[in-house]
């Protein structure tokens, strides 16, 4: 079943090979230039949040604060050896997530997010943030397995989309889920263990997703909530593969993520796109990269793809149950 009613275009023509693209991207690898989009988008980012009430500064200070740099200790894996594609400059920071203040900030910026999704509404951040993950939860209860004990949420970040799945599917079932956040940030899951206040969610688990070390056929459902777009495409396919791996008989890999035919995305402003593509360094390859195909060749049965909200898609896949 695949339910893409979507734009006709494929891409936008900012990614890709097209003359757009390889404009853009000749600016990027222009360093002077380079730097001064790095700081404009992070600049865009921060006015347009606090605009809208979030407090930044007021939430980098009170987890800069917090005991998150005593839990980095106990949470980081000292045998990771970090690939190449993850110690690329993104998200502003020459680090990449490998930084406290990414890890500080990323709650801040997760919440801007959803505001740009329905920009023409007066929604407040917090409305916005719940219709987004709202949109993603519908899916999954019409397309997803009927029955769900242990989650396992992929590039977790600082445990916001670990958490709110947790809570769906604990309002949701008449039985107690396992939730399991795994991410390749100590910094970011040091975070999410100190937001984890009340202790919900089973472990915080710093290693590769590719290659994770889980015991095979342990979870129900599998998440990737807004990581792919950021990955180079040969990573995303051995995540599927780890994914078919990791999943039972029957059980489902859920992605939601930037849309490549959303009209929205493809008529961003030249200076929003220009941005975008500073700080995500695999956007090309994101853009032009054919999900639905390499979850199929990994061996799950692609069951879904529908546009969860004017920017995102979700798509759903299944591992047979003869596996």
């Amino acid at each position: 079943m695949n339910n893409t009613a979507l734009n006709s275009k494929a891409k936008p023509s900012w990614a890709g090979d097209d003359l757009l693209s390889r404009f853009v991207n000749l600016l990027i690898q222009t360093k002077p230039i380079y730097g001064v989009m790095k700081s404009q988008a992070r600049r865009v980012l921060i006015k347009t949040a606090e605009k809208n009430g979030i407090q930044w500064r007021e939430n980098y200070e009170a987890l800069e604060a917090s005991a998150a740099k005593q839990a980095l200790t106990t949470i980081a894996n000292p045998k990771i050896v970090y690939p190449d594609y993850y110690q690329v400059p993104f998200h502003a920071y020459d680090e990449g997530n490998l930084c406290w203040p990414a890890a500080f900030e990323a709650e801040s910026a997760t919440q801007a997010m959803a505001l740009r999704i329905w920009p023409q509404e007066d929604l407040t951040w917090q409305a916005a943030q719940a219709r987004l993950r709202t949109s993603f939860h519908d899916v999954l209860a019409e397309h997803g397995p009927p029955s769900v004990r242990d989650i396992l949420d992929i590039g977790c970040s600082v445990g916001i989309s670990t958490r709110t799945i947790h809570d769906y599917y604990e309002k949701t079932q008449n039985h107690s889920v396992r939730t399991v956040g795994l991410d390749l940030s100590p910094y970011m899951l040091a975070v999410a263990k100190v937001q984890d206040e009340e202790g919900a969610i089973a472990q915080w688990i710093h290693t590769k997703a590719e290659d994770t070390g889980l015991s095979g056929a342990s979870f129900d459902l599998i998440t990737l909530q807004f990581v792919i777009h950021e990955l180079p495409r040969h990573i995303t396919q051995a995540i599927f593969r780890e994914a078919h791996r990791l999943l039972r008989p029957g059980g489902c890999l859920a992605i939601v993520d930037n849309n490549p035919q959303s009209e929205v995305i493809q008529n961003l402003p030249p200076v929003l796109f220009t941005l975008m593509k500073s700080t995500e360094p695999w956007s090309d390859d994101y853009y032009t990269f054919n999900v639905e195909a390499a979850l199929q060749e990994s061996g799950l049965e692609h069951v879904v793809t529908i546009m969860s909200d004017p920017r995102h898609r979700t798509l759903i896949s299944r591992k047979p149950s003869s596996s």
